[in-house]
């Protein structure tokens, strides 16, 4: 299979992977080993070289918000992508210098602002062309909006990726990022969609009551869980849509906390935060029942920041079918930009990154637009 890129073919490629997660925490930058022939027997990955996590300055993070809350102006989106191109190509610099490499190629994620699916519209920001300036390799982006342009939700795009992970045994993978997403391969078909809320509403909450971005380890949610609070929350029109489906803060964000804020302060502040993390584990656990039955010890792995969660991961650990391990084959944080990489990868080679079944496409179609040196 020849690349629709100049690659040298006597040798693995190099492929760096850029990711900002609708948590806007900031961007995750990896360095992988891709075997192109290896895409037909489904393990085009061989290693990880690398990992290099950068963090979004709090005046960058409080536009990147501001942006999914509708409530920066055309001028401010479009000095914000500029803001994201220079965020991102620092993280992939400092990470290439420290490994000593140049990439064959990247793939940029870019930061999600907007996202809606039903009108076949979604909005990563982030410059590519700053990227190529600074890496000096081909970067490919924007792999979401062909999925969107067939049809498709644009979302998720990562199970496909996940399968090259795992390989041929079933298993279930759990993201907890802003939005939690949920992927099952039984050996023979691959369902995954978005369940809803997973650090966003935690994250908006910590902002507000705890004068931090978030609590990552959930220390401050150690109160009682408000049934009638929950038991309205799960009504939430979302969890009746079937799959396949997408979501984002446009619809579990700033406009849904602050709807809720008079209900929660009703509440102590310990009660108010277990709510809310009981709130995700429940929606995951029920949107999880359309699995139906599972396959006895089944490997279910979470990743994302809200691993580390721990009230969450109790209400998960009390609610979920599954044992739901740690994802320790990678550096925190590292999982989604790898399969970023992998896509980038796939598109390099002509190959299809979109699964129908899972976004809705009408068809598979080759992801992203190329910026050349």
């Amino acid at each position: 299979m020849l690349p629709h890129i100049p690659i040298l073919e006597d040798r693995p490629w190099r492929v760096l992977g850029l990711m900002s997660g609708t948590s806007a925490d900031g961007v995750d930058a990896v360095l992988i080993e891709v075997d192109p022939q290896a895409f037909d027997s489904g393990r085009p990955f061989r290693r990880c070289l690398g990992h290099h996590a950068v963090a979004y300055p709090a005046p960058l993070r409080g536009q990147v918000l501001a942006a999914a809350s509708n409530q920066l102006d055309p001028a401010g989106l479009c000095i914000l992508q500029r803001s994201l191109g220079d965020h991102h190509a620092l993280a992939a610099k400092a990470l290439c210098e420290a490994l000593g490499t140049v990439p064959d190629l990247a793939a940029l994620h870019g930061q999600t602002v907007q996202h809606h699916p039903l009108q076949g519209a979604s909005l990563q920001l982030a410059d590519p062309y700053v990227l190529v300036e600074a890496l000096g390799c081909p970067v490919v982006w924007d792999l979401r909006r062909r999925d969107l342009a067939v049809g498709g939700q644009g979302a998720p795009l990562v199970p496909l990726p996940e399968r090259w992970l795992h390989g041929a045994q079933p298993w279930l993978a759990l993201n907890l990022g802003g939005i939690a997403n949920l992927a099952f391969w039984d050996g023979q078909s691959l369902r995954a969609w978005d369940t809803g809320p997973g650090m966003s509403l935690l994250d908006l909450a910590a902002q507000r009551w705890l004068d931090c971005s978030f609590d990552p380890e959930g220390g401050a949610a150690g109160g009682s869980v408000s049934d009638p609070l929950l038991t309205q929350w799960l009504g939430h029109p979302y969890f009746l849509l079937p799959p396949p489906k997408s979501t984002g803060r446009e619809m579990f964000g700033r406009a849904w906390f602050e709807q809720e804020l008079s209900a929660l302060e009703s509440l102590p502040l310990p009660d108010r935060l277990a709510t809310l993390a009981a709130f995700t584990a429940a929606s995951i656990a029920s949107e999880a029942q359309r699995l139906g039955i599972l396959p006895a010890g089944l490997e279910g792995l979470v990743s994302g920041g809200g691993a580390r969660h721990q009230r969450v991961r109790a209400e998960l650990a009390s609610r979920f079918a599954v044992a739901l391990e740690d994802d320790t084959g990678f550096p925190p944080g590292a999982r989604e930009a790898i399969s970023w990489a992998l896509l980038g990868a796939a598109c390099a080679l002509g190959l299809p990154g979109n699964l129908p079944e899972v976004t809705g496409a009408s068809r598979p179609v080759v992801l992203g637009s190329w910026v050349w040196p």
